[in-house]
């Protein structure tokens, strides 16, 4: 009976039996870096490896010997319980339309071994003898030499300056010279996340996972986002004072756990070396929880998440949504849907503009000057998308090397899915390499390693359409140009601009928004999606260019100006980017917002005029797509994203007025009023 080794990026975590009587496993024991000897597999374990790794173990014994009668097989396939898998080499099957796929790969006329990436890590159930047909091949040429048994501290209290104590737990390698630390600070719990970055430890990296301040175990009061400067710097000071650490610290996580990076290297604190920010969520006004100074209603999934204590995932999940968007006040909105008041949640609804409140947490401005060297991840579709913009514009002058970016064609969840609502990718779309880069990454900047890291490549992208992944020099990519497409008269894009001039417009009422297609359940808010029967409402103003004759790549940010009037003193103002494909179908893959009091900062609201003619400029979510011949470019112009932000009530009063007036708005094109999308064309291959 043959055996499988499951690895954890590059690291083998255990040995498998798949037997007629069940799995038998032989697991890593991290106080020894030794397997244990074979044992069933109970419950409890299954779990446990499900949730690291995505493997179902136990699904998979049933299942394994249809798969070898499967693979290798047809270049498209599909098993007796659903999973459909395609092929474009005959070596490697991508399982599509799942998260975390169980991807096949054949070697030797047989089943070799299913890989599952995932945001950070990737992982591999490969049979014994087959590791160097798969990434392994490239970890063992890279980390040969064995990894380090790892023992836990865990619950240590470490003090911040005002006296709060942050609880801290440790992954130590058993080592006799003090190591470079990475370090995590999470809203989530940082029991939840210990298993996750063992890796680090393996390979000679103490960890250390801390509580953010008001969360799980840790002192304080929990505001989002408002503490995070202060409580980094004095936690990195507290590591390098430790006698295990050789006083350099990387950081690294996603979301919440990338915004905390970037609010840590705002303080400047010399023992930070190296951050590797994946999904980063960014300043308020420009991410969360205020884009473009709309309040976003689709993070309230999140936010009941984290209304208490302890991180509660199932309050993400409900079947009211409609009626908990419109509850109002606004204030009231925590109690009728939960039952209890959210404190944090009346503190955003407190502060209406950009002031001192919001300021502290916007490392995007405290951090100007900062350099500490930057791996920044994101994709396309990602939902905190604006807060690694603001970190590719932080770090536009780092000098090569001090700078990598890997931008895919991903929602939040990142490295994990073919198939986003409709919108097939590529099977190279997700990338087996993620942890490797990560630990290249850390051991150039921590250990001193000379490893190439330097010379990768400073931007790897992937272009939808073309299905590729390319690399650059820059962020912005260079080989390209500034195109402008302007909107004319009787709903044209074109790329000159119309001497006549025009003017759309449309009524948007508050109490009927057109719709921002998610799913608030789902916690993802930047996914593409088809907008056709969307852009069919009176309200949304369509702008489009003739049928393309050659293909468009387009890559990087869109802004889009806008004159607008309004007989409202106030109003907000949705773009999106889409592309229409020969039978009509408009798909979303790029949108921006701005409420148009802030259009000349969000410090600074000033009300409109009825009648009068105001420029916006509004930048959306990045992209590169190559958009076909016979397709069109399409921009859409609407007020209301209904799900996605709460309605402007076009008072004056902003999202949470109770008093409800319908907006005559207009967009201006022509003349002396060029509206238009300014995009970055790519021109060279």
């Amino acid at each position: 009976m043959c055996i499988w080794h499951l690895y954890v990026s590059g690291i083998r975590c255990a040995d498998l039996r798949f037997t007629p009587g069940g799995v038998l496993h032989a697991p890593l024991d991290p106080e020894t870096a030794v397997l244990a000897p074979f044992q069933p597999l109970s419950s409890e374990a299954a779990a446990g490896y499900l949730a690291l790794t995505h493997f179902d173990l136990e699904a998979l014994a049933g299942r394994m010997a249809e798969y070898e009668q499967l693979f290798p097989g047809p270049p498209e396939v599909e098993t007796s319980w659903g999973a459909r898998y395609r092929s474009d080499d005959g070596v490697r099957w991508a399982q599509r339309e799942i998260k975390y796929p169980w991807n096949v790969t054949v070697s030797g006329g047989r089943l070799a071994a299913f890989t599952c990436p995932s945001r950070e890590r990737v992982h591999v159930l490969v049979r014994e003898g087959c590791e160097d047909a798969t990434v392994l091949a490239r970890w063992r040429a890279y980390r040969p030499e064995p990894i380090l048994p790892v023992r836990r501290v865990e619950n240590l209290e470490v003090p911040m300056r005002d006296g709060v104590a942050l609880s801290t737990s440790l992954l130590l390698p058993r080592t006799d010279r003090p190591v470079p630390a990475v370090l995590v600070r999470t809203p989530y719990g940082k029991e939840d996340e210990l298993d996750n970055y063992m890796r680090y430890a393996y390979r000679g990296y103490a960890v250390v996972l801390q509580d953010v301040r008001g969360r799980n175990k840790s002192g304080g009061a929990w505001i989002p986002n408002h503490f995070e400067t202060e409580d980094g710097d004095d936690t990195l000071n507290w590591i390098a004072a430790q006698n295990w650490c050789d006083g350099s610290v990387g950081m690294v996580g996603g979301s919440y756990l990338g915004y905390v990076q970037w609010a840590a290297a705002a303080s400047r604190n010399p023992h930070l070396k190296a951050l590797i920010s994946v999904v980063c969520a960014g300043s308020a006004f420009h991410d969360l929880p205020r884009k473009g100074g709309s309040l976003v209603s689709g993070m309230l999934a999140w936010a009941f998440s984290v209304s208490q204590q302890q991180f509660d995932g199932t309050k993400m999940e409900r079947d009211d949504w409609d009626e908990v968007l419109d509850i109002r006040p606004l204030a009231d909105l925590p109690r009728k849907a939960l039952g209890y008041d959210i404190p944090f949640f009346h503190q955003w609804l407190a502060h209406p503009d950009n002031d001192d409140f919001w300021r502290a947490g916007d490392w995007a401005e405290r951090g100007a000057g900062v350099d500490v060297p930057a791996l920044i991840v994101s994709g396309w579709f990602d939902d905190n998308g604006a807060g690694t913009t603001e970190a590719l514009d932080l770090t536009a002058d780092y000098p090569d090397g001090r700078r990598k970016i890997i931008l895919g064609p991903w929602p939040h969840s990142g490295n994990a899915r073919y198939d986003l609502h409709g919108l097939a990718l590529g099977n190279g779309a997700l990338r087996d390499d993620i942890d490797l880069i990560f630990l290249q990454w850390f051991d150039h900047h921590l250990l001193g390693a000379d490893n190439g890291a330097e010379a990768m490549p400073t931007v790897r992208y992937y272009t939808i359409g073309e299905e590729k992944w390319k690399t650059a020099g820059n962020w912005p990519v260079p080989g390209g140009r500034t195109v402008s497409f302007y909107l004319t008269p009787g709903g044209g894009l074109s790329d000159a601009l119309p001497e006549e001039q025009g003017c759309d417009s449309y009524t948007y009422d508050p109490a009927d928004p057109a719709e921002h297609i998610i799913d608030l359940s789902e916690n993802e808010l930047g996914v593409p999606e088809d907008y056709t029967l969307v852009e069919q409402r009176p309200d949304v103003l369509s702008y489009t260019t003739p049928a393309l004759t050659q293909p468009l790549v387009l890559t990087g940010d869109f802004t889009v100006e806008l004159y607008v009037s309004s007989d409202a003193p106030d109003t907000d103002f949705i773009v999106r980017i889409t592309d229409v494909d020969e039978h009509g179908r408009s798909r979303k893959l790029a949108d921006g917002v701005l409420s148009a009091r802030y259009r000349d900062g969000f410090g600074a609201p000033k009300l409109m005029e009825p009648g009068r003619v105001y420029k916006l400029s509004i930048r959306t979510s990045k992209l590169s797509a190559a958009f076909q011949p016979g397709h069109r470019l399409r921009l859409t112009v609407t007020s209301g994203a209904r799900n996605f932000l709460f309605p402007n009530r076009n008072t004056g009063a902003g999202f949470d007025g109770t008093e409800v007036r319908p907006a005559e708005n207009s967009i201006h094109f022509g003349g002396i009023c060029p509206s238009r999308v300014i995009a970055w064309q790519e021109t060279q291959p």
